[in-house]
C-alpha cells in the first residue's frame, strides 16, 4: 500500500471536522425531525462528509469522489447566498480537487 499523502491527511480530517460541527450545530433541529424532514436531509449531507473523510483516509477511491462530490453540492447551493459564500465554496472545490487528485494521490487511490 502506498503511504498517504498529507493532502489527502488534511483534507479529510477537514471533510469530518466539517461534518461532525454541521451535525453539533444543528443538533437542537434535530428534535424537530418528525415535523420537519428538511432535517434529515441536513443530517444525511453531513454524515456523507464524515463517511467520505474516513473512507478517503482508508485510500477507497469512491471515498474522494464522495468528497468532491459534497463540496461541489455547497458551491451549488451557494449559489443562493451571499457571493462570499459562493466564492469560498468554489475554492475550498479546487483545493479539495488538487489535494485529492495530484499523482500522490492518485497513487494512494489506486488499488494495487
Amino acid at each position: 500500500m502506498n503511504k498517504r499523502p498529507l493532502t489527502v491527511t488534511l483534507i479529510s480530517c477537514l471533510f469530518i471536522a466539517a461534518g461532525a460541527m454541521g451535525i453539533i450545530y444543528h443538533a437542537a433541529e434535530l428534535k424537530q425531525i418528525t415535523t420537519n424532514p428538511e432535517v434529515i436531509w441536513i443530517l444525511v449531507v453531513r454524515l456523507l462528509a464524515i463517511v467520505g473523510g474516513i473512507f478517503a483516509l482508508r485510500s477507497d477511491n469512491w471515498a474522494r469522489w464522495l468528497l468532491v462530490a459534497w463540496i461541489a453540492y455547497h458551491v451549488v447551493i451557494s449559489f443562493f447566498h451571499t457571493s462570499a459564500e459562493l466564492i469560498m465554496h468554489a475554492v475550498i472545490m479546487i483545493i479539495t480537487i488538487v489535494a485529492l487528485f495530484h499523482p500522490k494521490a492518485n497513487a494512494y487511490f489506486r488499488k494495487e
